[in-house]
């Protein structure tokens, strides 16, 4: 496979494909013109020419190859894989800084996936040298990893009790920040939108309104899952009551863009009645309207340092595991404004 035939079967030209492989996530092309390419090299085990070159043995009788070098990709806690704004793009990241470094992406599944019989044979029958973990996982899947996998890194926002190398954008302290900036804004009686089971992003929510003295009111927390569709039921019912909140801090963009939906049917106005903000900031979220504040996380560079830290732990066989934080930006946009 060249760069020709990739760029034949996307319908594009060799510069474009030369310019994406290359230059990661730059504007290169549109997102769906990468994401095809990338589908192309996924497919065909496309590598660099210079990998290549360096995976030919020579002999007398002549060459032959060693096979590529892989990882693979776990989707913890989505169910869509494709589907996901927030770990598609750090899994996004992850490959291409992969690819730069002579590996390929050699599959990705969901946590969810392994109640298949045939994606669990095949999971398990297509090893590969390392794996990245993307969000917060049970014991069970705790279990298969270690089992399965010798190399191993996990992403997210909660920092997790294992051995793993792990590469975190701190969720609680997001959490924190998000409950501070609303305070500031004057808003003293506020909501959490998310769930709560061993979920930082609620304990910093929690922890943030004690540390303020503001009052935490049973009927002002509305559990419900992390989504879009969470969101919009959770607030349509807390809604439906006497509610009390000028502010709601969701867990992600996601949870507030439902939030947002069921806010607006209610006939209420954002920020006007409710100041909304969350934690991620997907592309979506400035397209909002109102434009979402939110706490960006670096899902890029999460992407990038989960790659590099993975092959460095394939290549070099390092036994201390580490712990590599990287921080998060407040991105205040047309969705908060102070108490009136």
């Amino acid at each position: 496979m060249t760069l020709k035939e990739i760029a034949d079967l996307a319908g594009v030209s060799v510069s474009t494909v030369s310019r994406v492989i290359n230059h990661g996530n730059t504007k290169v092309a549109s997102q769906e013109v990468k994401d095809n390419i990338w589908r192309i090299i996924r497919e065909t085990n496309y590598i660099p020419n210079s990998s290549a070159r360096n995976l030919k043995l020579g002999s007398d009788s002549g060459s032959s190859l060693i096979p590529v070098k892989s990882i693979g990709c776990i989707f913890a806690r989505s169910k869509d894989t494709l589907n996901d704004p927030f770990f598609s793009q750090i899994a996004r990241a992850l490959e291409q800084e992969a690819f730069r470094q002579g590996y390929i992406l050699k599959y990705s599944f969901s946590a969810y996936d392994m109640n298949d019989a045939n994606t669990f044979h095949l999971i398990t029958n297509n090893q590969v040298n390392g794996i990245a973990v993307l969000g917060r996982f049970d014991k069970n899947l705790l279990n298969f990893i270690k089992k399965q996998y010798k190399h191993v890194v996990y992403t997210g926002l909660n920092i997790i009790d294992t051995d793993f190398d792990q590469v975190i954008c701190d969720g609680y302290q997001a959490s924190i920040a998000a409950v501070n900036y609303l305070h500031k804004l004057g808003h003293t009686s506020i909501g959490y939108v998310g769930e709560k089971h061993k979920e930082l992003r609620y304990q910093g929510y929690l922890d943030a309104m004690n540390q303020l003295k503001l009052p935490v009111l049973r009927e002002n927390i509305i559990v419900t899952p992390i989504s879009s569709e969470g969101g919009y039921n959770g607030v349509k019912e807390y809604l439906k009551k006497d509610q009390n909140v000028t502010a709601l801090f969701c867990a992600n963009d996601l949870t507030a863009i439902g939030a947002m939906k069921a806010i607006k049917e209610k006939g209420f106005t954002i920020p006007g009645n409710i100041s909304l903000i969350s934690i991620d900031d997907i592309d979506t979220a400035q397209y909002m309207s109102p434009m979402l504040t939110t706490i960006r996380v670096p899902m890029e560079e999460l992407g990038k340092m989960t790659a590099k830290i993975l092959i460095d732990r394939i290549e070099n066989g390092k036994t201390l595991p580490i712990k590599v934080e990287l921080p998060f930006t407040i991105i205040t946009r047309e969705s908060c404004s102070a108490k009136k």
